[in-house]
């Protein structure tokens, strides 16, 4: 059994990957239209199983889990290349909600069962 990979070490795995072509890590622009191609195409996988489009015939069967991974990878390649700690930001933003936005949405009521 494999155990969860950290987002550190994803980050490695994907620099690694990234380092062995001499092109490296696109542009922030080019990355940022990757990232806006990527997303669309989710976006697309989610209204063919939750929206009212059916995907064609001819359309090749892709997943909303493909389709994220995708998405990861480039934000992945996106961080990276501008030396940013997706751990750290994550950190950052979760702090944000848990403060600034604490009481934002209704919780569960507590049972204390």
């Amino acid at each position: 059994m494999s155990r969860d990979k950290t987002i550190k070490e994803m980050q490695a795995e994907v620099d690694t990957y990234i380092s062995q072509f001499k092109e490296g890590y696109f542009s922030p622009l080019a990355m940022l239209a990757r990232m806006t191609e990527e997303l669309g195409e989710l976006a697309r996988e989610v209204n063919h199983y939750y929206g009212e489009k059916p995907k064609k015939l001819s359309e090749d069967e892709k997943t909303i889990e493909e389709e994220l991974g995708d998405l990861l990878f480039v934000i992945t390649c996106f961080a990276n290349s501008l030396n940013i700690s997706l751990e750290e930001a994550h950190d950052r933003v979760m702090h944000k909600f848990n403060t600034r936005d604490k009481d934002r949405w209704t919780r569960f009521e507590n049972t204390g069962e």
